[in-house]
């Protein structure tokens, strides 16, 4: 139904933004650690609209390749748009595709909501379409955040807890994370944080 939205970014956190496009306002909800545009700047996402019986919720993603793989992912059986979007925040597109290719089932279980059962399924449903895409030419560049945010540890912090961690265990994550990983890097830093 929709291809993109092109519009000035009105809010953002963590896992969402708000995109201002001809007068509405889009929540769209997006993978933790993707680089962020500033507030008030322009930014184009290409979406994906997930219709249930009690809610429409529209994922965006700063490129095309990306949104293809969540697509991808959610036509594995037992993958749906909150496990795919936690898959893509847990993992890069190149660390996912890997991942498949190595038949990497304990990269994929380290993200939270995958278990045993969903990894070998998502490894026998996307072995083929992997090794394509990782084949394939690179994707596009991503938005430009601007500068680091100073406050990228609460901001982790958040974007753990909007995955279903409880605040103890996302603090104690994002903590463990920035002993070695530089905090002014928020994808750098939720992704370690995921993967402790």
């Amino acid at each position: 139904m929709f291809d993109f939205f092109e519009g000035q970014v009105a809010s953002r956190k963590a896992a969402s933004l708000a995109l201002l496009v001809g007068g509405v306002g889009y929540d769209l909800r997006v993978p933790l650690g993707v680089p962020m545009p500033a507030i008030g700047s322009k930014a184009r996402f290409f979406v994906h609209l997930a219709v249930r019986e009690d809610a429409h919720t529209l994922y965006g993603f700063p490129d095309e390749s990306l949104r293809d793989l969540f697509r991808l992912l959610l036509k594995v059986r037992g993958v749906g748009p909150s496990m795919a979007l936690a898959v893509l925040s847990g993992l890069s597109r190149e660390e996912f595709l890997q991942a498949v290719l190595r038949d990497d089932a304990k990269t994929l279980q380290a993200i939270k909501g995958v278990g045993k059962k969903t990894a070998e399924q998502i490894l026998l449903d996307l072995k083929d379409k992997a090794q394509s895409l990782a084949s394939g030419p690179g994707h596009p560049s991503q938005p430009q955040g601007g500068p680091p945010r100073v406050d990228n540890v609460e901001d982790a912090i958040g974007a753990l807890i909007s995955i279903g961690y409880s605040e103890k265990e996302a603090k104690l994550r994002v903590e463990r994370a920035a002993q070695s990983i530089d905090p002014s890097d928020l994808e750098a830093l939720v992704r370690a944080a995921i993967q402790t």
